[in-house]
């Protein structure tokens, strides 16, 4: 009877090479389901694209929507400006992006805008007029937007969406004024009804040495491991 083993995933003796790489700032992708269970998971949930470039993969045409955010105010610094730059067909620019937001932005209200750059639609959550950073209530307004644009229209879909931490032009806060957790801003995401992608930020690959999930919910042991257990 022939014996089982586990395949490689590098070819020749890129495996053991591998094993020898000792760096402090890494993540480990950790499965949150049984290895033998593969049947379908019963809970629809947002996949997190650790390792992935959101840009790469927009100009690869792997999205028909990304979602994001902009301001009425100077978007140089946004996602929204660099993916008109870099879109061939797009005709959108920093100047052009601003001076759209502007005819929609509210004083207290979050609006979603739509851009349309020929290869994908761009569905920006823009910030109130009276808000100068974007809060967890206004990300939470404009994902229950976006997610029954999304529902209405599944043409959409498949969509992308950036994380919001670490922008410069539409810097997230929480009611304490700092920035968020990542794990409280994919849970506004899937609260308001989203189960697209996710890209973390780039900077967060190289936040040191620590496991991560792919998916969102996470598991129920990350609930355990909270509450003291095992």
């Amino acid at each position: 009877m022939p014996t089982t083993t586990r395949p490689h995933i590098y070819t020749g003796s890129g495996d053991d090479l591998m094993e020898r790489i000792d760096t402090c700032d890494k993540i480990i992708l950790l499965p949150d389901a049984a290895a033998h269970d593969r049947g379908p998971d019963p809970t629809q949930r947002i996949r997190i694209m650790w390792g992935q470039r959101l840009v790469d993969d927009v100009l690869g045409g792997h999205y028909r929507s990304l979602i994001c955010a902009v301001n009425a105010q100077d978007n140089s610094h946004g996602f929204i400006a660099q993916i008109a730059r870099l879109l061939p067909t797009s005709q959108w620019d920093e100047a052009s992006i601003t001076e759209y937001a502007k005819h929609f932005v509210q004083p207290h209200t979050v609006t979603v805008v739509k851009y349309d750059m020929d290869t994908v639609e761009v569905l920006a959550i823009l910030r109130p007029a009276e808000h100068e950073q974007l809060t967890l209530d206004d990300l939470s307004s404009g994902f229950r937007m976006v997610s029954a644009m999304l529902h209405r229209r599944p043409q959409r879909l498949p969509v992308a969406s950036v994380c919001f931490l670490g922008a410069r032009a539409n810097r997230l806060i929480d009611d304490t004024g700092s920035e968020p957790s990542v794990e409280d801003v994919l849970q506004v995401m899937y609260d308001s009804g989203y189960r697209g992608d996710v890209y973390p930020s780039l900077w967060m690959w190289d936040a040191g040495s620590r496991g991560v999930f792919a998916r969102f919910p996470f598991p129920d042991s990350i609930r355990t491991m909270r509450e003291g257990g095992f």
